[in-house]
């Protein structure tokens, strides 16, 4: 049975990652299994320097799903360079590094420092809902996505994966942009702008009062997504939005996805991308799938 999937020169030995926010830099999940039974490792949003994030409250539960408004907390370049990169080596699994930026010369230099890194492809965030500042700022436009992957690309000769926002009248149109300025791969969906009110209080319930919806509620909409992007580009796709289990993953590889990332899976069940990648292999088996390259986008 051949689990193994390609995106660019990185090489994982399953289709399965973890979503950048719900993973952290793998510390605490590591006490529940050993890291490298995943394809890869996809750490969270990392900028040039420290950030707080927004003020508290900065997540709450809706139906089906999970509002957050985290704002982008990460410890910055510095300490993921000195501690994290060191942690995630000693695990012997891929190293898929997210890098955030308030412009595209924070992108650039992120990715020209982590070009020399022993990371194996870098993510560019270009979708996250929560900050006042670039990310989303430049994943809504096909001007913002082509001017920071053209200029990543500049800096780095590792593979470029664009996440791309969901937020967007065509997100083919932007998976169209990233292609054509370079990117190796692009994943989606990040979250949905949302907002939740507590009635009583007349007031709403996240500080930032919009964040970003993700769990199974978003699955549909999200499967469609990649779908519709498959059939526009060439290069491969991580596909993700509320994949808790391993039939959910094999759905998006039928709809176009090379690989699958899982994200808020994590925060219900720290053991729900090791469960993931048993259950693909074992529907797999069941289902007679020798390769699971035979499967991309069959239903398409």
């Amino acid at each position: 049975m051949v689990t193994e999937v390609r995106i660019g020169s990185l090489v994982m030995k399953n289709p399965v990652t973890t979503g950048s926010g719900t993973f952290g830099y793998g510390e605490e999940i590591s006490e529940f299994y050993p890291l490298n039974v995943l394809g890869a490792v996809t750490v969270k949003g990392t900028s040039l320097l420290p950030r707080e994030g927004n003020p508290y409250q900065r997540t709450c539960e809706t139906p089906s799903g999970v509002l957050n408004a985290i704002g982008l907390q990460n410890p910055g370049f510095e300490v993921v360079k000195d501690v994290k990169i060191p942690f995630l080596q000693k695990q012997n699994v891929p190293i898929i590094i997210n890098i955030i930026g308030s412009t595209v010369e924070e992108y650039e230099e992120l990715a020209e420092r982590f070009d020399s890194l022993p990371v194996d492809a870098i993510e560019i965030n270009v979708s996250c809902p929560n900050v006042k500042a670039g990310c989303m700022a430049f994943g809504t436009t096909v001007e913002g996505i082509n001017s920071v992957v053209t200029s990543v690309r500049k800096k780095t000769k590792k593979p470029i994966i664009t996440k791309l926002s969901p937020n967007v009248t065509s997100i083919s149109e932007m998976a169209i942009a990233a292609e054509k300025a370079g990117s190796d791969a692009v994943s989606l969906v990040n979250t949905f702008l949302g907002t939740v009110i507590d009635a009583k209080k007349r007031a709403f319930v996240l500080a930032n009062k919009t964040g970003g919806l993700s769990g199974p509620c978003i699955k549909p909409i999200a499967l469609r997504m990649v779908w519709e992007v498959y059939k526009a580009v060439k290069i491969p796709i991580i596909g993700q939005g509320g994949i808790m289990t391993g039939e959910d993953a094999i759905e998006f590889i039928m709809a176009g996805a090379t690989a699958v990332s899982v994200g808020t899976g994590n925060l219900v069940n720290p053991m729900c991308a090791y469960n993931v990648v048993r259950e693909v292999e074992e529907f797999m088996a069941a289902e007679g799938i020798d390769n699971i390259n035979d499967i991309i986008g069959c239903v398409s």
